[in-house]
């Protein structure tokens, strides 16, 4: 079935003949029609299915021809990858009409966002927290939204966005069409589906949870302090184009990158305490190809779409099988095909297994060829915790040693000056008693001539004798 067969309007199938669509993917064909009809969609998405294009192509169908100046579709979504991916998606396939769209996210400056508002910007793409933040100003008004989409639901419900989500509901209109896609469907997503949605189109509800077809994907047994040099013999021997190596921890993330460009590979990073400028020049380079290799974690698993991406390497199993679906999910993009490889320690077998049993199948081991699984590793990419753990007790030990043998110091210091200060203050009290002692005690004062007690009064001078008295 050709996208033409859907009604659409020929700007928008001209903006999907230069993308290169040909005919639509599953989701696509089950979605678009109902979302033309203005029905709520309730849908179970897998990664890399083509799901953008399959709820907002009719959402602009929807809005061509309609009055300008106000924003009429707001898209939810999880990460700011994934927001300035569809807002991306959404000019690529407006490119041919009026249709503008707007990203709103953290990490960036606010001031173009609101612009965006106050201009009414046709569609909206934000993440709930950056969202909620504008709606503290009068200018960031919903008044008439027409259609609300939250797109992978099952992951913000994962970081925590639940309570946000429901806190940005209370700012919309109650009277409009909604769109949730979720690749995974946990009881608390299927009780806010039932509290927004009325009356339904559902898709795929009853699919398990599976990685995309397409994709091949292998294990790798073998010991965690090699996983960084199994990953340089694989980029070595050329078979791997382009790769998106995930790893459990920003920690981890930061080692890795630093290994390989340490080793000769360009390489970037992605991850949650990268600000938004490196994140974004991380993912534009890997997708010009300026960087083989894009070392990412879960945080960013959601939001990199990029094209012929032939590899993805799991470093680290992830602990949820949906985790590991949505990161293999990276590659095979809309029925294409890749590689997924996952480097499995002997502590991460039980991790594995749970992943073995939500695909229903067991995957198949690899051992390469050539490479020493014995050799002992000449750097390590991280320390293990209990070393870590001794370190940091021993560095708070002598943390706290070093400040004790301050306050001693300081108290003496203090006791010192102290002492000082009295023998100064006992100096200065002697010096002031010395010469008092050396005058003796103090004179009274003469009494005047001619008072009682005083001697004879003094005749004034120039006045005559009195006269003698004779006997």
């Amino acid at each position: 079935m050709p996208f033409s067969s859907f009604g659409l309007h020929p700007d928008l199938l001209r903006g999907v003949k230069e993308l290169g669509f040909t005919r639509p993917t599953p989701i696509q064909n089950d979605a678009i029609p109902p979302a033309l009809a203005g029905k709520d969609l309730l849908a179970c998405a897998m990664t890399g299915s083509g799901k953008t294009a399959a709820f907002m192509l009719p959402i602009l169908h929807r809005l061509i021809g309609k009055p300008r100046g106000a924003t009429r579709v707001l898209v939810i979504t999880p990460t700011r990858e994934l927001a300035a991916q569809i807002d991306e998606h959404t000019r690529e396939l407006a490119v041919h009409t009026p249709l503008t769209s707007a990203a709103v996210f953290g990490g960036v400056g606010m001031g173009p966002q609101e612009h965006a508002f106050r201009a009414g910007a046709d569609v909206i793409v934000a993440t709930p927290g950056r969202l909620l933040d504008h709606f503290r100003f009068g200018y960031a008004k919903l008044d008439k939204l027409e259609v609300l989409v939250i797109d992978e639901a099952d992951r913000m419900l994962d970081m925590g966005f639940l309570p946000d989500i429901k806190r940005v509901l209370r700012h919309l209109p109650a009277k409009r069409q909604t769109m949730l896609f979720s690749a995974t469907m946990p009881g608390p997503i299927a009780e806010l589906s039932r509290d927004i949605l009325h009356a339904p189109a559902t898709i795929n509800l009853e699919r398990k949870s599976a990685p995309a077809v397409g994709i091949t994907q292998a294990i790798y047994p073998v010991a965690q302090e090699l996983k960084s040099q199994l990953l340089l013999e694989l980029l070595s021997r050329g078979d791997i184009r382009s790769v998106i190596a995930f790893t459990r921890t920003k920690h981890r993330a930061n080692r890795l990158a630093d290994f390989l460009k340490k080793h000769g590979v360009a390489c970037e990073r992605i991850h949650g305490n990268r600000s938004q400028a490196q994140r974004t020049e991380a993912l534009a380079g890997f997708k010009s190809g300026k960087y083989r290799v894009l070392v990412a974690t879960d945080i960013a698993a959601r939001g990199i779409d990029v094209e012929e991406l032939s590899h993805v390497v799991n470093f680290d199993v992830p602990h949820v099988p949906e985790d590991y679906i949505h990161r293999v999910g990276r590659t095979a993009r809309a029925e294409a095909t890749g590689d997924a490889f996952t480097f499995v320690a002997p502590d991460e077998e039980g991790d594995l297994s749970a992943i073995e049993r939500a695909v229903g199948k067991r995957l198949p081991r690899v051992t390469l060829p050539g490479f020493d699984y014995t050799k002992r590793a000449a750097e390590r990419l991280e320390i293990p915790i209990a070393e870590r753990i001794a370190e940091i007790r021993a560095r708070k030990a002598q943390e706290r040693a070093r400040a004790k043998e301050k306050a001693e110091r300081r108290a003496q210091t203090e006791a010192e000056m102290k002492a000082r200060i009295d023998e100064k203050a006992r100096r200065q009290a002697a010096a002031a008693a010395a010469p008092r002692r050396a005058a003796g005690p103090p004179r009274p004062p003469a009494r005047p001539a001619g008072a009682p007690g005083g001697g004879p009064a003094r005749r004034p001078q120039g006045s005559a004798p009195p006269p003698r008295r004779h006997g």
